[in-house]
């Protein structure tokens, strides 16, 4: 295995034997975030193979929220809050974030 490392990226090579399975380097999964147990996708195009690591039903809903706008400021309102050394209990936010929703028309 030789690997090198860029901005971001990790390349490893390495030397197939007639009867090997092809297996990710530790480095590689550790950079990608992949753990055992992760479910992952394969996809051929010619001769390059990627491999996508798929997300739980519960990881997709979290990258659902952290992308809707208002949980995105809720969270920097938090933030900026917790910087400045002002805290409140996690029931006390739920309950200041439910009250600002507004009901689902149906």
């Amino acid at each position: 295995m030789y690997p090198a490392f860029g901005e971001g990226l990790i390349t490893v090579t390495v030397r197939l034997k007639p009867k090997t399975e092809i297996i990710v380097p530790r480095s590689i999964r550790r950079k990608a975030g992949i753990k055992a147990g992760d479910r992952v996708e394969f996809s051929v195009s010619g001769r390059v193979i990627s491999i996508i690591p798929k997300l739980s039903p519960d990881e997709l809903q979290d990258e659902r929220e952290i992308r809707d706008p208002k949980i995105r400021a809720a969270i920097r309102q938090g933030y900026k809050e917790f910087l400045a050394g002002k805290t409140r209990p996690i029931e006390e936010f739920f309950a200041a974030r439910s009250s600002k929703r507004t009901p689902p028309t149906l």
